[in-house]
């Protein structure tokens, strides 16, 4: 401290004028932090925006972002490159839904080019761009008023061009959609907008997917979940031909969990309390859609589709009204949801499970063969290894079961029901709002 004299008016002495230097050094971590000799206690300059002490807002950047070097002196632990790069990609983030367009646009226009010029080509010869964004593996000879679809290896392309276009439908949800909704709702800090973007989107996917594997369900046998059907009458496996919606409700559902797993891996979504946990779930769901749909078992497989697909539209929903605070739609949209959740993932899954064990009986003995070249692998094993995706799954579902009953039981008791099961709220940079 230094303390200067100055000689005031009719020779009086004035008083003492305290200064404070600033420590700039290295170890003040890029912050002025006020050094005063004296001995009033300084810590109260460590406010944060109410007013209060707070000690940990001198390692806070003005975004509400902390640095490398803040965060490991203040003992956080590791943070991904989300939350590093927050700012930036809010400020990019805009563009992509535009970069994506532009690499979807580039078949369909090389399709209708083709389309006007090969009509001046005698013999016509077959588009090569329409596999990107149509179905391949047209049967010859099905009806006209039932055309039927096998596999073919064109279906890779068909799986590229909308894992682009999920990726553009997701950005533009949200990014340009939601988060202008977020902001309404009184939502400010980065990380919460991001949140709320991501649900959005998983909400109107899965309500619109839900209400399509419905849809595809009730032209089958199968409806409504008539077990015995998915191995016999007029499904009898191999099920190698496919109704024309069904292999792209199909093919779009693979595509979508393919592009999942692409933001899981590279991290462009803040990590989860239960990350390892959706680790496990995308990969057991992508091997699960892999081999049916190579299998030829793509009956059962749309019926787990939409045994997932409706809870999570719920879950969606509810996790929304969290983040809007309307406390009261919330307790009641979560109650419905777990009500959901228990017929779909559980009660309907478990019935799917005991028709792997007890009714795969009924595929004729000339499809119990392994034959690629009939489609048929029914061999003797195959109906464990189905029984065992499908089990990965529900002992998954009952993990995040335990944890939906532990909110609603914290729920009743203390008027609060945060989910836990996924999002991680317990971050610095993710902490509830002021309103929360």
């Amino acid at each position: 401290m230094t303390s200067r004299n100055v000689k005031g008016r009719n020779g009086a002495a004035p008083p003492k004028i305290v200064t404070a230097k600033l420590d700039v050094s290295p170890l003040s971590n890029g912050f002025a932090q006020k050094r005063p000799e004296s001995p009033f206690n300084w810590s109260l300059f460590a406010t944060d925006a109410t007013g209060l002490s707070n000690p940990r807002a001198l390692f806070v950047s003005r975004r509400g972002v902390e640095t490398n070097q803040t965060r490991s002196m203040a003992g956080m632990g590791h943070r991904t490159r989300y939350t590093q790069s927050l700012s930036i990609r809010a400020q990019k983030s805009d563009t992509r839904p535009v970069i994506a367009l532009k690499l979807l646009l580039i078949p369909v226009v090389l399709y209708f080019n083709w389309e006007f010029v090969a009509r001046y080509v005698s013999p016509p010869l077959s588009n090569p761009f329409g596999p990107f964004f149509l179905l391949s593996g047209y049967v010859e000879g099905s009806k006209p008023d039932d055309p039927r679809y096998a596999k073919s290896w064109l279906d890779f392309l068909f799986l590229g061009f909308y894992i682009v276009f999920w990726s553009m439908v997701r950005q533009t949800i949200a990014v340009n959609i939601a988060r202008p909704i977020a902001r309404y709702f009184g939502l400010r800090k980065e990380a919460k907008i991001d949140r709320f973007g991501e649900q959005l989107y998983a909400m109107i996917y899965f309500a619109i997917c839900g209400a399509w594997g419905y849809r595809v369900m009730k032209q089958l046998p199968t409806y409504w979940y008539q077990t015995e059907h998915f191995w016999i009458a007029l499904l009898d496996y191999p099920h190698w031909d496919m109704k024309g919606e069904l292999k792209r409700y199909y093919l779009m559902q693979f595509s979508y969990w393919c592009q999942q797993f692409i933001v899981l891996l590279l991290g462009l979504e803040k990590p989860r309390k239960d990350y390892w946990e959706l680790v496990a779930h995308h990969f057991v769901t992508m091997w699960l859609v892999g081999w049916s749909y190579g299998l030829n078992f793509t009956i059962i497989g749309s019926a787990v589709y939409m045994s997932m697909d409706i809870p999570d539209s719920f879950l969606a929903a509810s996790k929304l009204l969290n983040y809007m605070q309307w406390n009261r739609a919330k307790i009641v949209s979560f109650v419905t949801f777990i009500a959901v959740w228990t017929y779909f993932r559980h009660y309907l899954n478990l019935k799917i499970l005991w028709s792997c064990l007890f009714e795969t009986q009924l595929v004729p003995e000339s499809s119990k063969i392994w034959s690629f070249e009939n489609g048929t692998y029914m061999v003797n094993w195959m109906p464990f290894m189905v029984f065992g995706s499908i089990f990965a799954l529900q002992i998954l579902n009952l993990f995040w079961y335990y944890l939906m009953w532990r909110i609603l039981i914290r729920a009743i008791i203390t008027r609060e029901a945060d989910d836990d099961r996924s999002d991680d709220e317990g971050d610095d940079d993710d902490e509830p709002d002021k309103e929360d």
